[in-house]
């Protein structure tokens, strides 16, 4: 039986539309360009280069044909500044607005820049999205908005108290989506991302996402950490399965499915001391010292939630939504990537450097979006 997705992805090269992804150098927004590119949709990328890198998008370039890689252009700007949001809405269809400062350890040590970035950025983007009569408005919400509510799996309509400054500004996030539906008519669907790895995603610096940075540190032999005991679990999704549901709620045309929140996952808990030995065995055949690799373990870090695993029965039944990589199918596919790029960081790297290689874990989605 043909899948929402796949019908979308037979439909969509026929009928090109104008995208807007904030955030395109980053992880998720590139891997959002590629996708968009190879179904020969048009594209605008807005980023400031705060945490997007530019050598995600010459990837990209080189991942697409020179037709495709045509369709894309490219606006260097801020979300904090209205004008240029305004700018890049011009004649777009929907955007796909992935620009944030993730990460809930920098939210706590910088609350402002949080602030700006994700709630002063995010309205911008609503507004001028509004004002440009764009069709539909996706953005990227957290399953950090679950914050302290302890029951699982995760269901949309039932959350907690928020446990840092940036799940206060997805909560925001949200607040100001439905407020725009009810106010003003403006179409918007926020996607609650749990732990999303993949290809593009940034190893390095202190608010690096677990899946990059263990792997880089076992193809460097560098000393790997793991806070608390180990089964601390959380629902990894494949960055395959978070295209799929951007570009389904970009264009569902279930009226049901519009001005809600869902969560992008697998449903599936994996522990870490899973993780890692599912990391350790794909990368064992290329790296022989992984054949005896243990990880370190230290304190629990204060505010990690223990479990987290979603519910993605809502965005199966009103987007389509049907994840097509498991954890295991993820990192089969990502370990090319990854060996290919990580391994080609000098020891001088950050990460090579770096003495407190802790696992960056939190509950909620992925981090350098």
């Amino acid at each position: 039986m043909t899948t929402a997705y796949e019908q979308l992805c037979t439909t969509l090269p026929t009928t090109p539309r104008l995208w807007l992804i904030t955030g395109v150098a980053g992880f998720i927004g590139c891997n959002l360009l590629e996708a968009l590119l190879k179904l020969n949709q048009r594209v605008i990328g807005l980023d400031n280069f705060a945490t997007g890198h530019r050598h995600n998008l010459d990837q990209i370039q080189h991942a697409v044909t020179p037709a495709q890689w045509a369709r894309f252009r490219m606006v260097i700007g801020d979300i904090c500044r209205l004008d240029d949001c305004r700018a890049a809405c011009v004649g777009v269809d929907y955007v796909l607005h992935q620009a944030a400062l993730g990460s809930v350890p920098r939210s706590l040590e910088d609350p402002i820049a949080t602030n700006a970035a994700n709630i002063t950025g995010f309205l911008n983007m609503l507004v001028a999205a509004r004002d440009a009569r764009v069709k539909r408005f996706v953005y990227a919400a957290s399953s950090s908005t679950y914050g302290d509510h302890p029951e699982l799996p995760k269901v949309e309509d039932v959350i907690g108290k928020p446990l840092s400054p940036y799940a206060v500004t997805k909560l925001v996030n949200e607040q100001y989506a439905d407020v725009f539906a009810r106010a003003y008519g403006f179409n918007t669907i926020g996607l609650r991302y749990f732990n999303i790895f993949g290809a593009h995603q940034d190893p390095n610096g202190a608010y690096a996402a677990v899946v990059p940075k263990w792997t880089a540190e076992m193809i460097f032999n560098q000393p790997l950490w793991i806070n608390g005991d180990g089964e601390t679990s959380r629902d990894f999704c494949y960055i395959a399965n978070t295209v799929q549901a951007n570009l389904l709620a970009a264009t569902t045309i279930n009226s049901d499915a519009v001005n809600q929140v869902y969560n992008v996952a697998v449903g599936e808990r994996t522990t870490l001391n899973e993780l890692f030995e599912a990391i350790r065995l794909a990368l064992a055949p290329r790296f022989p010292h992984l054949a005896h690799f243990k990880p370190n373990y230290q304190n629990f870090r204060a505010g990690d939630v223990r479990h987290s695993l979603a519910d993605i029965s809502k965005a199966k039944r009103l987007l389509g939504y049907a994840p097509t990589h498991r954890i295991s199918d993820g990192l089969i596919e990502a370990m090319d990537w990854y060996v290919a790029n990580l391994g080609k960081m000098p020891a001088t790297s950050p990460l090579a450097m770096e003495t407190d290689a802790s696992a960056k874990l939190h509950n909620g989605d992925a981090e350098n979006l």
